[in-house]
């Protein structure tokens, strides 16, 4: 009787255990399934319990991710990181939930580091590489991208990255002969955008528009394709068809840099400037150093009525860049609004002096281009 009782008691919080929902199970069925909210919920009731486990918050990371909620995301992935900071796939899960935010230089850095272990990892490569293009860093994307394709000559992805880098660098002899392997395959379009691409550099516009035209056909959702689209229709005489285009990349991708700085500016000029700004700090979160978006900002601010906030903006932005013209204007404006005067006057003359040499740069630049010829 002994014997069996300690038997009993033996396998009692066995047969308890058995029956015990497991929620890493559980989660797990549930994101698979693509019940997110399910699968949250379950990792954080586990987490309550076992705040340590790394791998489960990642997991917790990535149906937040899922579910479009990319700053909590990040929260977890960074936690996660903290202990097991050597984990390739969590800090690549990182810097992309960075990136979908269009926090380009934070998503820069997850990278780099991932690449000093994984130096040849395609898909960090092909990540870094779209990131120098959005913060128009064409050469860095070139150099890196060059790397890749000689490791991998018969990678498209690599193919089509080099090219489109190789574009944006205004080497378009070099893409054209990268570039073959992808357009040999047919009409898709990632060529027709690559040949758009081309002609625009080539500026042959009109050209520029058709193929651009097609590629948006072929795939409304190629990034890249509606922004460019839009520029190109403006330089052909179709400015009142840009708008549209623009609104269109944004559904694509937020963060587009140029689609948001011509989305601000037209909505800027309707006096819509809460949403201008709006816009304008999406640009800024894909290239926080652009002058043109942070003059945009600091002129936004001023019409707001922020002006000590718009005069802080302008002297740094004339400190940065002693030759934009327009922001010694700006600047010279908001002082004269301050009662600054002598400040305004400054300011008004160094942007006569700035213009004044832009302009004799611009004319040595034409009479160069026009002796080359």
């Amino acid at each position: 009787m002994v014997r069996f009782s300690a038997l009993f008691l033996l396998f009692v919080p066995l047969a308890v255990f058995a029956q015990q929902r497991d929620p890493v199970s559980d989660a797990a069925a549930a994101f698979a399934a693509g019940d997110t909210a399910t699968a949250i919920r379950l990792y954080r009731e586990f987490l309550s319990e076992y705040s340590d486990a790394a791998e489960i918050r990642s997991n917790l990371a990535a149906a937040l991710v899922r579910s479009g909620r990319f700053e909590e995301a990040i929260g977890e992935y960074k936690t996660a990181l903290q202990a097991m900071p050597n984990n390739p796939q969590v800090r690549m899960n990182l810097a992309l939930a960075y990136y979908k935010l269009g926090r380009i230089p934070e998503a820069m850095q997850e990278l780099e580091t991932l690449r000093k272990t994984k130096p040849l990892d395609v898909q960090a490569g092909l990540l870094m590489a779209d990131c120098l293009l959005q913060s128009g860093k064409a050469s860095g994307a070139v150099e890196l991208m060059s790397l890749f394709d000689r490791e991998f000559p018969e990678n498209r992805a690599v193919k089509y990255m080099f090219g489109i880098a190789l574009l944006r660098n205004k080497e378009t002899e070099r893409a054209q002969k990268v570039l073959d392997a992808v357009l040999s395959d047919g009409e898709s379009a990632e060529s027709a955008y690559l040949l758009g691409q081309a002609a625009y550099m080539a500026q042959n516009e009109v050209d520029a528009a058709k193929y651009l035209a097609r590629a948006i056909q072929l795939n409304p959702k190629l990034p890249g394709a509606h922004s460019l689209y839009a520029y190109v229709l403006r330089s052909i005489g179709k400015p009142e068809l840009a708008p549209e285009e623009f609104r269109k990349e944004l559904e694509v991708n937020p963060y587009d840099f140029l689609a948001n700085v011509e989305t601000a500016m037209l909505l800027k000029q309707d006096r819509k400037l809460e949403e201008a700004l709006a816009h304008i700090e999406n640009a800024l979160r894909v290239r926080p150093a652009d002058p043109g978006a942070l003059y945009q900002r600091a002129s936004l601010h001023s019409m707001m009525g922020r002006v000590e906030e718009s005069r802080k903006e302008f002297e740094q932005l004339v400190k940065d860049y002693p030759d934009f013209a327009e922001a010694h204007a700006g600047l010279a404006a908001v002082y004269y609004r301050l009662k600054m005067k002598p400040e305004g006057d400054r300011e008004r003359a160094a942007a006569s002096r700035a213009q004044e040499e832009n302009q004799r740069k611009l004319e040595e630049m034409r009479r160069a281009a026009a002796q080359d010829k």
